[in-house]
């Protein structure tokens, strides 16, 4: 089996409307949780457009706004206001990262409002410096996923009015990006100015989730627009970054860009690296090139064998694999929602179930969590309605159609709706042991949290189709035009049987990229396992041992002649 044949695989998971197994979780309980998230979208986006458009973010303790999108990282840099022009607005970024979920939820009226309003009067003219992954996975990746809908539309609801306008506005802020790489190594600075470009004594510092995780948009950027600079600049960075890893295929978590030297060698797969390791995937299913694979395929290893401990994945010394820090972060929450991607869904589901009890134990997911003192961080105990567990849920949900991960759902629809919900919107924690609140509703709640549980109960959106979703929830078509495996006239399909001529003995589900479900005969225990060449587990030699399903260590054959994982007891 081909990497055509494991891509379906990958868009399976994201076909909608199989036959689901009779459960207590019916029909009718499911629409009710989707009218539920319905009223929680809305209550969030009426919100935002009545006290804070066209702002970013609304302020729902204050019924105010934050023009967040220049705000971030520029609160103590001194007389930054005065560089903003005196009528500056902000961005509307919460309209931008709404656009997509209003087609999800039907709401084609106030998506073409949107469409309009942005055609007519987005501007990023303006002496504003920003930091270059939250505006490229929020701004550029809203902005391409709402113009491709809008053209899916432009027939129906736009009556020739919809003239390709949110492209030429993506492709505007895609040329503000290319500064940010001209560097001697390619890698981009982490903050240019919109207007000016990369300024004077920028910082040099990016992190690997910065500099590792722009090759979606700006990939999709250039096939829109047919300029090639964007694709070929995160390419080179994306290609430089994997040139830095470790031995044992690990990285760092920040670096300088101008000397490529690693600042902090601990990594984990939380903040800094998270979407790096994501955008790996997505990008060989989105684009169909094995280099994304290859370079996904050793990373994953890497952190399967070094990171890993039981349920948990803690941090590590990229040069070592010795552990460093043994914590959980929110942001961890996608790894299972990655690993159903690849087919490793019973590591997933794994993982999944801890970060869930967290969630009941504190009524949603504190930031970081010490595993090794079991008790929250002693300064980041905040939860900003991220929504990495409910996404994660979403793709476990769509992999098995186990109803439990409905009741995981409806779990977290109750947290929020009795912990966050205020008045003017839904309120981040600020403390999640008091359940504190803080007067920011991120953008992120629109654009995923609701998305995906919305998504959870109703997935009609994606009948028919087949979508990836961005780092930060927008959707980008799967299409034959930007792949470099699928045949012209795609079909999609929710085939879900393969059958591999090969001899499969002897390689593991993810170099042979298929799914463990299918090979082995039902053997195969995760997408790293490779089993020994005897049930019995008797040897001679390496070459008739294995791969751990737990850890992705090779076994080796021990004096008395068995397979373990012999050179790693202490």
């Amino acid at each position: 089996m081909g990497a055509r044949s494991f891509m379906f695989l990958f868009l399976l998971l994201l076909s909608a409307f199989t036959n689901e197994r009779a459960s207590a979780f019916g029909y009718r309980k499911k629409m009710l949780m989707r009218e539920k998230v319905r009223k929680m979208f809305y209550h969030a986006y009426d919100n935002y457009m009545a006290h804070a458009f066209p702002h970013d973010e609304l302020k729902p303790l204050s019924r105010s706004f934050t023009d967040s999108l220049s705000e971030l990282g520029n609160l103590n840099v001194l007389n930054w206001l005065e560089h903003l022009p005196q009528d500056y607005n902000g961005a509307a970024l919460s309209l931008i990262e709404s656009l997509s979920s209003l087609i999800v939820l039907g709401n084609s009226t106030e998506f073409k409002q949107g469409v309009i309003w942005l055609s007519d009067n987005l501007n990023f003219d303006v002496d504003a410096r920003v930091n270059l992954f939250e505006c490229n996975i929020r701004v550029l990746g809203g902005l391409i996923s709402a113009h491709i809908l809008a053209s899916e539309y432009k027939n129906e609801l736009f009556n020739g009015l919809y003239k390709d306008q949110l492209l030429h506005i993506a492709e505007d802020l895609g040329r503000r990006f290319l500064p940010a790489f001209e560097t001697p190594t390619g890698l981009p600075y982490a903050w240019i100015n919109l207007k000016y470009g990369v300024l004077e004594n920028e910082t040099t510092e990016t992190s690997t989730s910065g500099c590792g995780s722009l090759i979606l948009e700006m990939g999709v950027l250039s096939r829109l627009t047919g300029d090639s600079r964007f694709e070929n600049a995160a390419l080179k960075a994306l290609r430089k970054l994997w040139s830095m890893r470790s031995s044992l295929n690990l990285l760092g978590t920040t670096l300088d860009v101008l000397t490529a030297e690693w600042i902090e060698y601990s990594s984990g797969i939380g903040a800094g690296v998270d979407s790096f390791y994501e955008y790996l995937v997505k990008a060989y299913i989105l684009f169909g090139n094995n280099e994304y694979w290859d370079m996904f395929h050793s990373a994953y290893l890497g952190v399967q064998k070094y990171f890993k401990h039981g349920p948990w994945y803690h941090e590590a010394d990229m040069r070592t694999g010795k552990a460093t820090y043994w914590q959980l972060t929110s942001l961890q929450a996608f790894w299972p929602g990655l690993q159903t991607l690849v087919g490793d869904v019973a590591a997933a589901n794994l993982s999944h179930r801890e970060f869930f009890h967290v969630w009941e134990k504190f009524g949603v997911l504190p930031e970081r969590y010490l595993l090794d003192h079991d008790t929250i961080h002693p300064t980041e105990k905040y939860y900003p309605l991220r929504p990495e567990l409910v996404e994660s849920t979403f793709y476990l949900y769509q992999a098995t159609k186990d109803p439990w991960y409905l009741e995981v759902g409806e779990a977290i629809i109750r947290s929020l709706n009795y912990h966050t919900k205020v008045g003017g919107g839904f309120a981040s924690v600020k403390d999640v042991s008091t359940m504190q609140l803080e007067d920011h509703q991120h953008s992120f709640f629109l654009s995923e949290t609701c998305k995906y549980l919305y998504l959870l109960y109703d997935d009609s959106f994606l009948e028919n189709q087949n979508y990836i979703f961005t780092t930060e929830g927008h959707p980008l078509p799967i299409t034959s035009f930007w792949h470099a495996n699928l045949p012209l006239f795609y079909i999609p399909t929710n085939s879900t049987s393969f059958k591999d001529e090969r001899n499969l003995n002897g390689v593991s589900a993810l170099s042979s990229q298929v799914c463990p479900e299918t090979i082995f005969g039902g053997k195969a225990e995760s997408a790293c396992h490779v089993p020994d060449l005897r049930e019995s587990h008797r040897c001679k030699t390496d070459l008739e041992c294995g791969t751990d399903s737990t850890s992705c260590r090779k076994r080796t054959c021990s004096i008395a002649g068995y397979c373990g994982l012999w050179l790693f007891l202490v």
